[in-house]
Protein backbone atom coordinates (compact mmCIF):
# COMPACT_ATOMS: atom_id res chain seq x y z
CA UNK A 1 0.00 0.00 0.00
CA UNK A 2 1.28 3.70 -0.65
CA UNK A 3 2.46 5.66 1.65
CA UNK A 4 2.00 8.57 0.61
CA UNK A 5 -0.49 11.05 1.42
CA UNK A 6 -4.15 10.01 1.22
CA UNK A 7 -5.59 11.55 -2.14
CA UNK A 8 -9.59 9.48 -2.48
CA UNK A 9 -10.78 8.59 0.73
CA UNK A 10 -14.02 6.75 0.25
CA UNK A 11 -15.52 5.79 3.98
CA UNK A 12 -18.56 3.89 4.69
CA UNK A 13 -20.28 4.39 1.35
CA UNK A 14 -23.31 2.42 0.36
CA UNK A 15 -25.45 2.54 -2.88
CA UNK A 16 -28.85 1.80 -3.52
CA UNK A 17 -30.99 1.26 -7.05
CA UNK A 18 -34.48 1.33 -5.35
CA UNK A 19 -33.88 -2.19 -3.25
CA UNK A 20 -30.54 -3.37 -4.66
CA UNK A 21 -27.68 -2.42 -2.96
CA UNK A 22 -24.97 -1.93 -5.03
CA UNK A 23 -22.02 -1.25 -2.70
CA UNK A 24 -22.17 -1.90 0.39
CA UNK A 25 -19.40 -0.51 3.28
CA UNK A 26 -16.93 0.30 0.90
CA UNK A 27 -14.14 1.88 2.52
CA UNK A 28 -10.79 2.55 0.47
CA UNK A 29 -8.24 5.30 0.60
CA UNK A 30 -5.84 6.01 -2.70
CA UNK A 31 -2.51 7.45 -2.28
CA UNK A 32 -0.71 10.54 -4.50
CA UNK A 33 0.65 8.26 -7.05
CA UNK A 34 -0.64 5.01 -6.53
CA UNK A 35 -1.91 3.06 -9.13
CA UNK A 36 -5.33 0.99 -7.79
CA UNK A 37 -6.41 -1.95 -9.91
CA UNK A 38 -10.56 -2.99 -9.35
CA UNK A 39 -11.23 -6.24 -10.52
CA UNK A 40 -14.07 -8.95 -9.79
CA UNK A 41 -17.32 -10.67 -11.47
CA UNK A 42 -19.79 -8.62 -13.18
CA UNK A 43 -21.95 -6.94 -11.41
CA UNK A 44 -19.96 -6.77 -8.21
CA UNK A 45 -20.26 -2.96 -8.48
CA UNK A 46 -16.49 -2.01 -9.50
CA UNK A 47 -17.81 0.38 -12.38
CA UNK A 48 -20.17 1.66 -9.83
CA UNK A 49 -17.50 2.59 -7.45
CA UNK A 50 -15.66 4.40 -10.13
CA UNK A 51 -18.66 6.35 -11.33
CA UNK A 52 -19.10 7.78 -7.94
CA UNK A 53 -15.74 8.71 -7.34
CA UNK A 54 -16.59 11.68 -9.48
CA UNK A 55 -20.52 11.68 -8.80
CA UNK A 56 -21.29 10.46 -12.00
CA UNK A 57 -23.23 8.18 -9.81
CA UNK A 58 -24.72 9.53 -6.62
CA UNK A 59 -24.22 7.77 -3.38
CA UNK A 60 -26.70 6.58 -0.83
CA UNK A 61 -24.66 7.36 2.17
CA UNK A 62 -20.91 7.56 2.95
CA UNK A 63 -18.42 10.12 2.06
CA UNK A 64 -15.95 10.28 -0.46
CA UNK A 65 -13.39 12.99 -0.15
CA UNK A 66 -10.71 13.96 -3.14
CA UNK A 67 -7.57 15.69 -2.13
CA UNK A 68 -8.96 16.82 1.98
CA UNK A 69 -12.56 17.94 -0.22
CA UNK A 70 -15.73 16.48 0.12
CA UNK A 71 -17.23 15.65 -3.30
CA UNK A 72 -19.58 18.31 -4.05
CA UNK A 73 -23.14 17.63 -4.62
CA UNK A 74 -23.79 20.00 -7.94
CA UNK A 75 -23.18 23.03 -9.92
CA UNK A 76 -19.75 25.33 -10.37
CA UNK A 77 -18.05 23.11 -7.38
CA UNK A 78 -19.02 20.05 -9.25
CA UNK A 79 -17.34 21.28 -12.54
CA UNK A 80 -14.78 22.09 -10.56
CA UNK A 81 -13.85 18.52 -8.85
CA UNK A 82 -14.46 17.04 -12.03
CA UNK A 83 -11.89 18.96 -13.94
CA UNK A 84 -9.38 17.89 -11.62
CA UNK A 85 -10.26 13.85 -12.08
CA UNK A 86 -9.88 12.52 -15.12
CA UNK A 87 -12.50 9.83 -16.68
CA UNK A 88 -11.86 7.45 -19.38
CA UNK A 89 -14.55 4.86 -20.21
CA UNK A 90 -15.39 1.64 -22.81
CA UNK A 91 -16.56 4.47 -25.17
CA UNK A 92 -14.47 6.55 -26.27
CA UNK A 93 -17.54 9.62 -25.64
CA UNK A 94 -15.15 11.98 -28.45
CA UNK A 95 -17.46 14.83 -29.74
CA UNK A 96 -17.61 13.34 -33.36
CA UNK A 97 -17.92 16.85 -35.05
CA UNK A 98 -14.10 17.83 -33.51
CA UNK A 99 -11.06 17.52 -34.93
CA UNK A 100 -8.69 15.13 -32.38
CA UNK A 101 -7.14 18.27 -31.77
CA UNK A 102 -9.98 20.20 -31.22
CA UNK A 103 -11.62 17.62 -28.60
CA UNK A 104 -8.17 17.94 -26.34
CA UNK A 105 -7.69 21.48 -26.33
CA UNK A 106 -11.45 22.40 -25.79
CA UNK A 107 -11.37 21.71 -21.74
CA UNK A 108 -8.67 23.69 -21.11
CA UNK A 109 -9.50 26.72 -23.26
CA UNK A 110 -13.45 26.08 -21.88
CA UNK A 111 -13.00 25.56 -18.41
CA UNK A 112 -8.80 26.38 -17.81
CA UNK A 113 -9.50 29.12 -19.73
CA UNK A 114 -6.46 29.02 -21.39
CA UNK A 115 -5.40 30.91 -24.56
CA UNK A 116 -5.80 28.57 -27.54
CA UNK A 117 -2.53 28.74 -28.98
CA UNK A 118 -1.19 27.21 -25.67
CA UNK A 119 -4.04 24.79 -25.35
CA UNK A 120 -3.21 23.41 -28.81
CA UNK A 121 0.61 23.06 -28.20
CA UNK A 122 0.39 21.45 -25.20
CA UNK A 123 -2.18 18.86 -27.15
CA UNK A 124 -0.33 18.61 -29.17
CA UNK A 125 2.36 17.48 -26.62
CA UNK A 126 -0.20 15.21 -24.72
CA UNK A 127 -0.89 13.32 -28.39
CA UNK A 128 2.62 12.83 -28.98
CA UNK A 129 2.95 10.86 -25.49
CA UNK A 130 -0.28 8.64 -26.38
CA UNK A 131 1.44 8.00 -30.05
CA UNK A 132 -1.09 9.92 -32.05
CA UNK A 133 -0.13 13.25 -32.89
CA UNK A 134 -0.25 12.25 -36.45
CA UNK A 135 -4.41 12.42 -36.38
CA UNK A 136 -4.63 15.95 -35.03
CA UNK A 137 -6.38 17.27 -37.81
CA UNK A 138 -8.44 14.01 -38.17
CA UNK A 139 -12.13 13.32 -37.05
CA UNK A 140 -13.21 10.99 -34.29
CA UNK A 141 -14.97 8.12 -37.04
CA UNK A 142 -11.30 8.33 -39.31
CA UNK A 143 -9.71 6.79 -36.23
CA UNK A 144 -9.26 3.19 -34.75
CA UNK A 145 -10.93 2.06 -31.49
CA UNK A 146 -7.42 2.19 -29.81
CA UNK A 147 -6.85 5.44 -31.64
CA UNK A 148 -9.99 6.75 -30.34
CA UNK A 149 -9.12 5.41 -26.79
CA UNK A 150 -5.76 7.22 -26.70
CA UNK A 151 -7.23 10.56 -27.81
CA UNK A 152 -9.84 10.04 -24.67
CA UNK A 153 -7.13 9.46 -22.27
CA UNK A 154 -5.15 12.63 -24.29
CA UNK A 155 -7.97 14.88 -23.59
CA UNK A 156 -8.47 14.00 -19.76
CA UNK A 157 -4.22 14.53 -19.42
CA UNK A 158 -4.78 18.07 -20.93
CA UNK A 159 -6.76 18.78 -17.69
CA UNK A 160 -4.04 18.19 -15.72
CA UNK A 161 -5.90 15.82 -13.22
CA UNK A 162 -4.97 15.22 -9.54
CA UNK A 163 -6.51 11.67 -10.30
CA UNK A 164 -7.20 9.46 -13.19
CA UNK A 165 -10.88 6.72 -13.46
CA UNK A 166 -10.57 4.14 -16.04
CA UNK A 167 -13.51 2.17 -16.46
CA UNK A 168 -13.32 -0.72 -18.23
CA UNK A 169 -11.06 1.31 -20.92
CA UNK A 170 -10.26 -1.75 -23.21
CA UNK A 171 -13.35 -3.68 -23.23
CA UNK A 172 -14.76 -1.99 -26.17
CA UNK A 173 -11.41 -2.96 -28.28
CA UNK A 174 -10.35 -5.76 -30.96
CA UNK A 175 -7.76 -7.37 -29.14
CA UNK A 176 -4.93 -6.39 -31.55
CA UNK A 177 -5.30 -2.63 -30.06
CA UNK A 178 -5.78 -3.32 -26.06
CA UNK A 179 -2.33 -3.14 -25.82
CA UNK A 180 -1.46 0.23 -27.33
CA UNK A 181 -4.15 1.43 -24.61
CA UNK A 182 -2.87 -0.57 -22.19
CA UNK A 183 0.90 0.68 -23.02
CA UNK A 184 -0.47 4.00 -22.17
CA UNK A 185 -1.87 3.51 -19.24
CA UNK A 186 1.60 1.53 -18.09
CA UNK A 187 4.02 4.37 -19.19
CA UNK A 188 1.15 7.04 -17.02
CA UNK A 189 1.75 4.80 -14.21
CA UNK A 190 5.22 4.86 -14.21
CA UNK A 191 5.30 8.40 -14.24
CA UNK A 192 3.32 8.67 -11.25
CA UNK A 193 -0.22 9.49 -12.37
CA UNK A 194 -2.60 8.46 -9.61
CA UNK A 195 -5.01 6.09 -11.15
CA UNK A 196 -7.67 3.81 -10.47
CA UNK A 197 -8.32 1.25 -13.04
CA UNK A 198 -11.16 -1.09 -13.56
CA UNK A 199 -10.13 -3.80 -15.76
CA UNK A 200 -10.59 -7.72 -16.55
CA UNK A 201 -6.98 -7.27 -18.33
CA UNK A 202 -4.99 -8.84 -15.20
CA UNK A 203 -1.74 -9.10 -16.92
CA UNK A 204 -2.16 -4.82 -16.27
CA UNK A 205 -3.35 -5.82 -12.90
CA UNK A 206 -0.20 -7.64 -12.58
CA UNK A 207 2.47 -5.21 -14.68
CA UNK A 208 1.12 -1.88 -13.36
CA UNK A 209 -1.15 -1.48 -10.07
CA UNK A 210 0.49 -0.80 -6.69
CA UNK A 211 -2.66 -2.84 -5.01
CA UNK A 212 -5.19 -4.66 -6.51
CA UNK A 213 -8.79 -4.59 -5.02
CA UNK A 214 -11.15 -7.15 -5.81
CA UNK A 215 -14.99 -6.95 -5.19
CA UNK A 216 -17.78 -8.89 -5.30
CA UNK A 217 -21.38 -8.84 -4.76
CA UNK A 218 -21.00 -4.66 -3.77
CA UNK A 219 -18.13 -5.21 -1.60
CA UNK A 220 -14.68 -5.50 -1.25
CA UNK A 221 -13.44 -8.37 -0.43
CA UNK A 222 -9.92 -8.56 -0.10
CA UNK A 223 -7.36 -6.39 -1.53
CA UNK A 224 -3.40 -6.59 -1.97
CA UNK A 225 -0.35 -5.66 -3.87
CA UNK A 226 -0.60 -7.69 -7.19
CA UNK A 227 2.08 -10.67 -7.07
CA UNK A 228 0.25 -11.13 -3.28
CA UNK A 229 -3.16 -11.59 -4.57
CA UNK A 230 -3.01 -13.62 -7.31
CA UNK A 231 -0.70 -16.70 -6.37
CA UNK A 232 -2.05 -16.61 -2.82
CA UNK A 233 -5.68 -14.59 -2.50
CA UNK A 234 -7.20 -15.28 0.81
CA UNK A 235 -10.54 -15.43 0.34
CA UNK A 236 -12.89 -18.20 -1.15
CA UNK A 237 -14.50 -15.56 -3.42
CA UNK A 238 -10.88 -14.76 -5.10
CA UNK A 239 -9.74 -17.71 -4.78
CA UNK A 240 -12.92 -19.00 -7.41
CA UNK A 241 -12.89 -16.09 -9.55
CA UNK A 242 -8.73 -16.54 -10.02
CA UNK A 243 -9.48 -20.00 -11.14
CA UNK A 244 -12.30 -19.39 -13.65
CA UNK A 245 -10.12 -17.28 -15.41
CA UNK A 246 -7.48 -19.65 -15.44
CA UNK A 247 -8.91 -22.02 -16.97
CA UNK A 248 -10.77 -19.69 -19.67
Amino acid sequence: MSASEPLVVVENVQKHYGDFQALTDIELTIGKGEVVVIIGPSGSGKSTLCRSINRLETITSGTIRIDGKDLPAEGKALAALRAEVGMVFQSFNLFAHLTILENVTLGPIKVRGMRRADAEREAMEILTRVGVEKQASKLPAQLSGGQQQRVAIARSLAMHPKVMLFDEPTSALDPEMINEVLDVMIGLAKDGMTMIVVTHEMGFARKAADRVVFMADGQIVEQAEPEEFFTNPKSSRAKDFLSKLITS
